[in-house]
C-alpha cells in the first residue's frame, strides 16, 4: 500500500509517487505478513524483518516490511500523511 500522491516535474505529465506507509502487522503466516492501515490490508514479506510479530508496526514499501517502528512513531506519520492529504484537497478544491 502507498499513499498515491500526484508530483509534476517539469513539462511532463503529472506522476504517481508511492510512499513507504507504516502498518500494524494483524497476522503472520510463515515469512508473510497481514498488514493494516486505516481499514486498508496488504500481504507483505517479512524477509527484511524476520524478528517482526504481530501487534508491531512496520514500514510497507513495494511489498516488503522494511523496518519495525515504535508505534507512536508510526501513528504519528500517518497522521501527517493524512494532513498532506487535506492541505492535498484543499488545493485543488476538492472537500
Amino acid at each position: 500500500m502507498g499513499y498515491n500522491m500526484p508530483v509534476k516535474e517539469g513539462r511532463k505529465r503529472n506522476q504517481n509517487m508511492c510512499l513507504a506507509v507504516p502498518m500494524e502487522i494483524t497476522a503472520i503466516e510463515g515469512r508473510t505478513a497481514t498488514c493494516t492501515v486505516e481499514g486498508v490490508s496488504v500481504s507483505c514479506s517479512l524477509a527484511l524483518v524476520p524478528h517482526a510479530r504481530v501487534g508491531d508496526w512496520a514500514i510497507v514499501h513495494a511489498g516488503f516490511a522494511i523496518e519495525i517502528l515504535d508505534e507512536a512513531e508510526a501513528r504519528e506519520t500517518v497522521k501527517l500523511f493524512e494532513e498532506i492529504e487535506e492541505a492535498y484537497k484543499e488545493s485543488i478544491g476538492k472537500p
